[in-house]
């Protein structure tokens, strides 16, 4: 807990693979089982009937189907070793008499129980026969008292010429003064006996005493035939040497013995009806490898439970804290710039910020909160901006920046997107009027060239005047008559951001648009960019509150090995009904136990595009490394061509998890953390079939992601306490998740009709409780919000719809790429997603220069702009 930094073995570095590769191999082994699954499906009928006439259809289609038969696969599986697993090795028949016996000696089970004939019976209220005297031990077999009718399976005729088989057992010397309480039908009615449910008496290996032996599970008491024949066998009675042989040599199980001939097995059965004195109570060998699986199962699963449980609690309470207090001066580091850049030291050219912004605490980092906009009204993004723009944090050390993804006007609204963005902010005088620049965009084919104009000035709120940009993506001239001009998804927004710091850190070459933000940045900060460390990025439908932000920071001066934050993502419209009331419970417990626990490790799996905070660069020593900004990131976060099913479920359809994912591969030394004190609140889908297309794209991200992460071997941890193992075990439950709902409704139905006669009948009934109920402790101890067992109570209600509906839905979408309906554009059909392009890229249509080759021609154009004015 108290580690500087991740745990890491040099056995287990590996050099990090793209998961996007390049250079694609047309057969691999998953396409030959995608093809062998599908076969039942050629390309001709997929085309005329599935409407798939791109032979890229038809793959993704194909690698749908194989992923959905190796769900199928984990389902079964599970379902056999949660079900089928003890039917098999452990019939029904078998466990109940197993569960049902009356232990011999057992003082527990009831003084005042007898044996007959195998079965127990009570002799509480009985009334023997004044000339008995004895003390029957609990189970004690007291068959050779009565008198027994022969039993047909001993009058077989291969039983001929056996001595055992016919043998009055009820002569005067049989140990007993012959059978003194008469035929064993009347005996009982007339003793008043009471037979016990059909219980058995079953014997342990250590009950089986002399006279005694087992014979196929059933114990035989042979002692009254023994005694009556003197114990002397008969000269050539095979079955006599056999009985004999076992009682004189000791021989407990003599089941071997009666296996020899068809004889011996006939006179086995005829001893079974004649001298059985119960069971064997031990388990079957099949009985006993269920019952141990059942035990390691809990185990492993209780484990788990309890072990996540109790480590989000220890993070909650002690590690958290300890990561969002303001740092000490010796944490505090001086501010960190590029001394060999060429701008270094330079002013900014168009004179510098026009207002006093004041000067920033030293523990405060430049940090940039970025805002990704798409068809959200003015409400919303004014809403987050208050928000972002009206924490206590300096305004000179923060910058809003918007990005407007295309020309677009959301459903409802009265003006696009771009107008709602521009209107928010106070223009700059000096940057009034932008012209749009060119930049390389994520997408396809032509779409790889868009422009975008870049407005920068103030965004007022309260007494915060906080310095501002607005990208408003406008597309190419080409695409201007397109419905959606300049629109290239979430992606390509965040990619401007991050390519444009990139290429600031290492002094690469710039586009356009990049050295467009450079100077306006410059402009309207005073600093150049390369000051900046943090980007918080947000949704424009998202409000943070006051202290978030300087909470967020605070944790990254306390640990410099903290690549990656998010907080608390709370539900701002959590009573619009019923589709928001079940996600309330939902988003809780994904924050307060999964990332809580995952924070542990440093590794969070996930951290939600809606509201998280990177490191844009990281102290070494003296100099800096960059972390979002590193190249490789960027290449591959960036990647345009994606061909495979694999490959758009990563980049399409959650680029917050593929980052994150990126992160992880990159960086498995550093941190990806979770801060419950830092907290924000969205809006959620309020109705259900949005809830189904956000969850489609959420869960099959995840279900990719899951795969690429569990492959990292650099992790913190090792086996069962390593976040690959927990990786692994969220993979397998995620593609569980529908069986899992029908096997918990199988272990309520079993666990009502169970009768709890042993301990391991209440091992299902504490998994169950320790799954179901253990999140309503952890909110006790974590909130203190009673409120919130109700939400519980309301999730669990809901448990059908997270566990069955959405998951089955998902699944059977894995080939669609689209975002559906979670945002809507005035006039539009269905979203076809950002991954298709068409035309040909001409690549001297963005050029790329340096950033003193840019500077250099602006100052030549002032110049002769100069010397015109002179003329």
């Amino acid at each position: 807990l108290r580690r500087g930094r991740t745990m890491v073995r040099n056995e287990r570095q590996q050099k990090v693979e793209p998961m996007i590769k390049k250079e694609k191999r047309q057969l691999t082994p998953w396409v030959i089982y995608s093809r062998i699954i599908s076969f039942w499906a050629p390309g001709v009928l997929l085309a005329k009937l599935g409407k798939m006439p791109d032979a890229g259809m038809q793959q993704a289609w194909r690698e749908k189907i194989a992923l959905v038969s190796l769900i199928v696969f984990v389902c079964a599986a599970v379902v056999y070793l949660t079900i089928f697993l003890a039917m098999t090795f452990c019939p029904q028949s078998v466990a109940k008499t197993q569960d049902n016996v009356f232990h011999y000696n057992d003082e527990f089970s009831g003084p005042g129980v007898i044996g007959i004939r195998g079965l127990a019976y009570s002799t509480e209220g009985a009334t023997w026969k004044s000339s008995l005297d004895f003390t029957p031990v609990p189970g004690q077999d007291l068959t050779s008292y009565f008198n027994l009718p022969f039993p047909d399976s001993c009058r077989s005729s291969e039983l001929a010429g056996l001595r055992a088989p016919m043998y009055d057992v009820c002569s005067n010397n049989n140990g007993n003064d012959g059978c003194p309480l008469g035929d064993v039908d009347k005996a009982i009615k007339e003793n008043n006996l009471t037979k016990m449910d059909n219980r058995p008496v079953g014997y342990d290996w250590d009950d089986v005493q002399s006279g005694f032996f087992v014979l196929n599970g059933h114990v035989l008491n042979l002692t009254p035939y023994l005694m009556v024949v003197d114990k002397k066998a008969k000269s050539g009675d095979i079955l006599d040497e056999a009985i004999f042989g076992a009682a004189n040599n000791g021989l407990v199980d003599a089941t071997l013995l009666f296996q020899r001939t068809s004889q011996m097995k006939a006179a086995a059965d005829c001893l079974t009806d004649r001298f059985s004195a119960g069971l064997l109570a031990k388990d079957t060998p099949g009985c006993f490898a269920v019952n141990l699986f059942n035990y390691v199962a809990l185990a492993i699963i209780g484990g788990i439970v309890l072990t996540r449980f109790f480590m989000a609690v220890i993070f909650q309470y002690f590690l958290s804290w300890q990561l969002v207090r303001r740092p000490p001066r010796n944490k505090v580091r001086p501010l960190s710039y590029n001394a060999a850049a060429p701008w270094s030291g330079k002013k900014p050219q168009t004179g510098g910020a026009n207002i006093n912004l004041g000067k920033g605490d030293e523990d405060e980092l430049y940090t940039i909160m970025l805002v990704t906009c798409y068809s959200e009204g003015d409400e919303s993004i004014r809403g987050t901006c208050d928000s972002l723009c009206g924490t206590d944090f300096s305004d000179s050390r923060k910058l809003l920046f918007i990005v407007a993804d295309g020309i677009i006007k959301g459903s409802g609204n009265d003006r696009t997107t771009p107008d709602i963005c521009v209107d928010l902010i106070e223009q700059d005088d000096a940057f009034r009027d932008p012209q749009p620049c060119s930049y390389l965009a994520v997408a396809a084919g032509s779409k790889q060239h868009n422009m975008a104009k870049v407005y920068c000035g103030y965004y007022r709120t309260g007494e915060h005047r906080t310095p501002a940009m607005v990208v408003i993506k406008c597309g190419a001239p080409t695409e201007q008559d397109a419905p959606k001009p300049g629109n290239r998804g979430k992606r390509d927004s965040q990619m401007i951001l991050m390519n444009f710091f990139s290429r600031v850190l290492f002094n690469d070459r710039m586009a356009p648009l990049d050295y467009d933000l450079f100077r306006k940045l410059h402009h309207l900060m005073g600093v150049t960019p390369d000051l900046f460390e943090i980007v918080l990025m947000v949704d424009a439908d998202t409000k943070v509150y006051p202290d978030a932000l300087r909470l967020l920071v605070n944790c990254m001066n306390n640990d410099q090995l903290i690549m990656g934050l998010c907080g608390e993502t709370k539900i701002a419209n959590k009573r619009d009904s019923w589709v928001t009331a079940i996600q309330v419970f939902e988003y809780y417990i994904s924050h307060h136990l999964s990332k809580a626990f995952e924070s542990v490790f440093g590794g969070v799996t996930c951290l939600p595009g809606c509201f998280c905070m990177y490191r844009l660069k990281a102290r070494k020593g003296d100099d800096w490394v960059p972390i979002l900004t590193k190249q490789e990131i960027c290449q591959e976060y960036s990647q345009n061509v994606v061909k495979t099913l694999h490959e758009k479920n990563l980049l399409l359809l959650g680029e917050d998890r593929f980052l994150t994912t990126l992160m992880l591969r990159n960086f498995p030394a550093r941190k990806m953390m979770f801060m419950p004190q830092a907290i924000c609140k969205t809006l959620v889908p309020d109705e259900f079939k949005v809830l189904l297309s956000q969850r489609r794209r959420w869960i099959n991200s995840t279900v990719h992601n899951l795969l690429e992460l569990v492959l990292v071997r650099n992790l913190c941890g090792t086996f069962c306490l390593s976040m690959q193992f927990s990786i692994f075990l969220d993979l397998v439950g995620t593609v569980a998740l529908p069986v899992a709902i029908v096997l918990t409704y199988i272990l309520i139905v079993r666990a009502c009709m169970t009768k709890y006669n042993s301990v391991s009948a209440y091992l299902p009934l504490a998994m169950l409780i320790m799954v179901l109920f253990l999140p309503g402790f952890l909110i006790f101890i974590t909130t203190r919000k009673w409120v919130y067992v109700l939400w519980m109570l309301v999730y669990l209600l809901a448990l059908p719809v997270w566990n069955l509906i959405l998951p089955v839905y998902a699944y059977w979408h894995f080939d669609d790429f689209s975002w559906g309906e979670t945002r809507k554009v005035h006039g539009e059909g269905k979203d076809k997603g950002h991954g298709d392009g068409e035309g040909s890229f001409d690549a001297s249509t963005v050029p790329f220069k340096r950033w003193e080759d840019y500077e250099r021609k602006r100052l030549r154009s002032i110049r002769r702009k100069e010397r015109k004015d002179a003329d």
